[in-house]
């Protein structure tokens, strides 16, 4: 048991009142002061851990009204807020021991697109990708291009002043900002813009705080005018947040937007935003350049830029290798081929160029590569070049470039490559010798780092390879940080070209000089007693005891993680791993990546947050005293009826209402489906099915197991015998009261029914022999060359037999010799529920069959392929010697090319929906369907969709029965019932045809059951 940590002390009982205040006035919007929703708003991206005091997520601008005019209270003075968006930032910038608000949730939508006039309004919390989708159909986009932009919020963009790849030609996130109505300290609304003087001297004569505010800043600016002119750098990735340099633009209008972008939710709230918005190129190349060495392509990209691309980019050989081993890579394998006698590339450019005119575009293209080929191979420049033309496929390679960062993180060992700091910006002439200089610093470290960046604007992005567990590693974050502070200033640059100040604001003085005063007094204005974001950027002129936060002064996530023992780290790695770059965050219904998020919404209910839970629950168990490897031990040698005093008296005490974070980690974990979709689609590769099986197994040491759970885990060894009377069984998964009775005393909504027409009566009707050794033994030579073995999984073979058999009568059509493998239960729902014991024993049953099978050298296959998937990843914690069991495609796709097909039908157009573990697992096999049904003469088309929020049997289950309508609604819905859809839809997972069914009443073929269609027209 894990109580509560300690009574509440005077401060957390007034951030309580606070939130019980706002309650109490109306807040429509979620007050979450749990303690789950406070850890995993504790991390960003960066390398610090602050615990807030609650989580806010209003619903709508009155929310945030309500929250600003409340905490201007005076008995909420000492009250502290910080906004946060996508939760991205690499240094803290959202991270605070006060109130996290949180606009993400609720206040995301587009709520006006004006494509005449080229601008958009929008909320705060809607996502840049979103918006561009949005946009898309009018043939515009919002220009910045940042790495992560399928999860960064508007709001998060305008807070830091976001920029990315295209920055010189595109400018940063301010540059496109033409309104921000915007919530200040006291519930004051205002919507900022470019003021005419007639327009600036009527606001200046308000008597109200906002005409104060104006006064004073337009005095501020005229007053510094010098000063600003020497202090703020001539650089593209300038000094953004208080931007007196800018705060009259080019015209000489005043524009407050200016000091209001980049500041960080320190001076106010972003509700909503007017944006510009510009017509999407035509047309666009990509020229992917070799080098034998990052200096090289650093030295080399300055001369290019005289061919006047679009942008630059560089990525080094450590993050072109990551990139390699990953799912990513498969994309754009293509695009930088490699021939025996060239050297190893050790470093790339990416040169892109964009325009409506496509006859330029491709003559600009040509000049740069008749330049490229008559230097290539002269000392510092490429050897080797290819070209990509159009935006679809050039958005592959940026994928695998925005990737990159979160890449980085994908370390062996106890080190890992982290954020502090990764974003300088430096005259771009300057950057080659600034990285040589700045590798030097490294190198003098004996550390080991990747780098990226943007050499057109001088900025770049650095992760140093460290233990933060290490106390003694630890320390030189302040080492580091200050060698490189000399450097940026060394080559007038700046420390944060990108990625916003946060707690590394403690240098602003150093970079603003004399100026320094002044954006106190700016912060002063708007937030005199340091109540938004405080310790950020500047602190308030009228508090003179107020600090800029230490990048050594704030808890590390290190401090946190380091307090649990290294063995159990070590078998919660996956958790442990986690660096919080937020791809669980993506916002697109049709990417398979975490469907829980998605539906929800809910932190929680994310990679990064389980992770941050499961951290914190270790740690937390640990100070107790607990040793969780031993009791997993203990647990899996012990009796079902070991410890049921303990777990009857644990349950009431949960049911009564009593205590244990271990509850919040758990209703955090069962939300969950076990898609496996993170495991391939997060560059870290954290692993949520493997750490919530090994959390369940623990939990339900200490907790009694609800009935569903056994029967899940037990329904693979029932299903055998009660397919020999599948009658009673049957009658009771239809019946109604039956169905209800299992609802309410068993936890399952319904269940699939099984075949009548059993798999044994159907092979012996076509005489096909069990897969044996001694059958197999018996084969000739001949008939062993053209044989085949199809593995079995308990839903295809049980509730799907027709599948089977048609499988079947494909692969005796295209002239093989089929055997079917005896079925073994596969115990992959055992693993999903944590029975870790039972699984174990499952799988190393069936690996003695599938061994034993593998060594007769006939090729294994397997149907569905969640099922099939489990031989490769749960089962290499059970084994190092497993059997290579094949999906259907993958062994079909080679074995057909030899049995030439005569004959020919008219082609027929397929479309298909791709099971979430076998797209993002096994990538390649996709498109191997593709040339299967070309090497017939049809067409399929794999289309882009979530999923279809079945996953096994999560669906079945009461406590899910919503979410999964709700998930299968984001993006299967509109895709089943699209009329030009009919007749043309595939599905290769069991579980995806089975929801189909349920919620929508159509019936799914397999690929096997369309190929088996064709082939019997040959």
């Amino acid at each position: 048991m894990i109580p509560r940590l300690a009574e509440l002390n005077p401060v957390q009982t007034l951030y309580m009142d606070f939130i019980d205040t706002l309650r109490h006035q109306g807040f429509e919007g979620d007050l979450n002061p749990d303690y789950a929703n406070r850890v995993v708003l504790a991390t960003d991206n960066s390398i610090y851990q602050i615990l807030p005091q609650g989580v806010l997520y209003p619903k709508k601008v009155t929310d945030l009204e309500k929250i600003s005019r409340l905490v201007d209270q005076p008995r909420f003075h000492s009250i502290v807020l910080s906004a946060r968006g996508g939760g991205t930032g690499t240094n803290g910038q959202s991270l605070t021991d006060g109130l996290i608000v949180d606009c993400s949730k609720y206040m995301n939508r587009i709520l006006e697109i004006n494509p005449h006039e080229r601008w958009v309004r929008v909320q705060a919390g809607v996502v840049k990708d979103q918006l561009n989708a949005a946009l898309k159909p009018y043939g515009l986009f919002f220009a910045p291009e940042l790495s992560t932009s399928n999860r960064a919020t508007i709001g998060g963009m305008i807070n830091t002043d976001a920029s990315g790849q295209g920055s010189v030609l595109y400018g940063k996130t301010r540059d496109h900002v033409l309104e921000l109505d915007s919530i200040w300290l006291g519930g004051e609304r205002w919507l900022s813009g470019a003021l005419s003087e007639e327009r600036l001297a009527e606001i200046k004569q308000q008597p109200d705080r906002i005409g104060e505010i104006h006064r004073e800043l337009d005095d501020l600016y005229q007053q510094n005018l010098a000063l600003i002119e020497s202090s703020f750098p001539k650089l593209n990735r300038c000094l953004t947040g208080y931007d007196l340099a800018h705060i009259r633009d080019e015209s000489g209008r005043f524009n407050l937007n200016s000091i209001l972008c980049g500041a960080e939710g320190s001076l106010a709230f972003i509700a909503e935003a007017k944006l510009s918005v510009l017509p999407i190129p035509k047309y666009a190349a990509l020229v992917n350049v070799k080098y034998t060495s990052f200096e090289s392509s650093l030295r080399d990209a300055k001369s290019l830029m005289d061919w006047q691309p679009t942008s630059i980019e560089t990525i080094d050989s450590k993050v072109l290798n990551l990139a390699m081993g990953d799912i990513v890579w498969d994309t754009v394998r293509a695009y930088f081929p490699q021939r025996d006698d060239e050297p190893a590339i050790r470093g790339i450019n990416l040169i892109e160029y964009t325009g409506d005119d496509e006859a330029e575009l491709k003559q600009k293209v040509d000049a740069l590569c008749q330049h490229l080929a008559s230097v290539s191979g002269e000392a510092g420049k490429s050897f080797g070049y290819s070209v990509v033309y159009g935006a679809a496929e050039i958005n592959k390679v940026w994928a695998m470039r925005k990737k990159a960062v979160g890449l980085l993180g994908n370390a062996e060992g106890p080190k890992r490559p982290v954020p502090f700091v990764e974003d300088t910006a430096v005259p771009p002439e300057n950057l080659a010798d600034f990285i040589m200089d700045f590798r030097r610093v490294l190198d003098e470290h004996e550390l080991e780092y990747g780098m990226f960046g943007h050499v057109d604007a001088g900025v770049l992005h650095v992760r140093p390879a460290l233990d933060m567990k290490d106390p003694e590693q630890e320390v030189m974050i302040r080492r580091i940080t200050d060698e490189v502070v000399r450097l940026t200033q060394q080559y007038k640059g700046l420390l944060w070209g990108e990625h916003g100040k946060g707690i590394r604001s403690e240098y602003a003085p150093e970079f603003f000089g004399a100026l320094y005063p002044e954006l106190q007094r700016i912060k002063a204005l708007f937030d005199p007693r340091n109540q938004m974001n405080p310790g950020k950027i500047a602190t308030p002129a009228t508090q003179p005891g107020a600090e800029l936060l230490k990048i050594d002064g704030v808890p590390t996530r290190g401090q946190q993680d380091r307090q649990i023992p290294v063995e159990v780290r070590d078998t919660y790695e996956s958790a442990m791993n986690c660096n919080g770059n937020g791809a669980c965050y993506n916002y697109d219904p049709n990417d398979a990546m975490c469907p829980s998020w998605k539906g929800t919404r809910e932190r929680i209910h994310s990679p990064k947050g389980r992770s941050s839970l499961v951290r914190e629950w270790l740690r937390l168990l640990s100070q107790q005293g607990s040793d969780l490897n031993q009791e997993a031990d203990r647990i899996r040698s012990a009796s079902v009826f070991s410890g049921l005093a303990t777990r009857i008296n644990n349950t009431f005490r949960r049911n009564r209402g009593e205590y244990d974070f271990s509850n919040e980690v758990h209703e955090a974990m069962m939300g969950c489906l076990a898609c496996k979709s993170c495991v391939s689609q997060c560059p870290i590769k954290v692993n949520v099915p493997d750490f919530r099986a090994r959390f369940l197994e623990v939990y339900y040491g200490r907790y009694l197991r609800p009935m569903k759970d056994y029967l899940v885990g037990s329904l693979e060894f029932m299903i055998p015998t009660l397919s020999r009377f599948p009658a009673p069984y049957n009658w009771a998964m239809r019946n109604t009261f039956m169905r209800a009775v299992m609802k309410s005393l068993v936890g399952m909504v319904d269940s699939p029914v099984i075949c009548r027409h059993g798999l044994r009566q159907g092979l012996r009707e076509r005489s096909i022999d069990w897969a044996t050794e001694a059958s197999i033994l018996a084969l000739t030579p001949a008939q062993r060359d053209r044989s085949v073995v199809i593995v079995q999984d308990a839903f295809t073979s049980y509730f799907e037999t027709q599948l089977v058999l048609d499988l079947v009568d494909l692969l005796s059509l295209l002239g093989f010799n089929v055997l079917v493998a005896p079925f073994m239960p596969n115990g992959k729902p055992l693993h999903v529920h944590g029975f870790m014991q039972a699984f174990n024993k499952a799988a190393e049953r069936n690996l003695t069959l599938l061994r034993t099978l593998d060594a007769t050298g006939l090729p294994l296959v397997g149907i569905d392929p969640s099922m099939t998937l489990t031989y490769r990843s749960e089962y290499k914690d059970v084994s190092d010697d497993l059997p290579n069991v094949m999906l259907i495609q993958e062994w079909l796709v080679e074995a057909i090319q030899q049995r030439p097909l005569t004959g020919s039908v008219p082609q027929h157009s397929f479309k298909l929906l791709a099971h979430c573990t076998e797209k993002t697992s096994a990538a390649p096999s996709i498109r191997q369907w593709q040339t299967l049904f070309g090497y017939l003469g049809q067409e399929l088309e794999v289309l882009s969709t979530g999923c279809c929020g079945m996953s096994g049997t999560f669906g079945h289950e009461a406590q899910n029965y919503k979410l999964s309508k709700e998930i299968y609604a984001l993006s299967w819905s509109e895709i089943v019932n699209s009329p030009a859809h009919k007749g043309q839809l595939l599905a290769t997972g069991y579980s995806c045809r089975s929801q189909v069914k349920r919620l929508d009443n159509q019936e799914l073929l397999h690929p096997v059951q369309a190929l088996l269609s064709v082939v019997q027209k040959l």
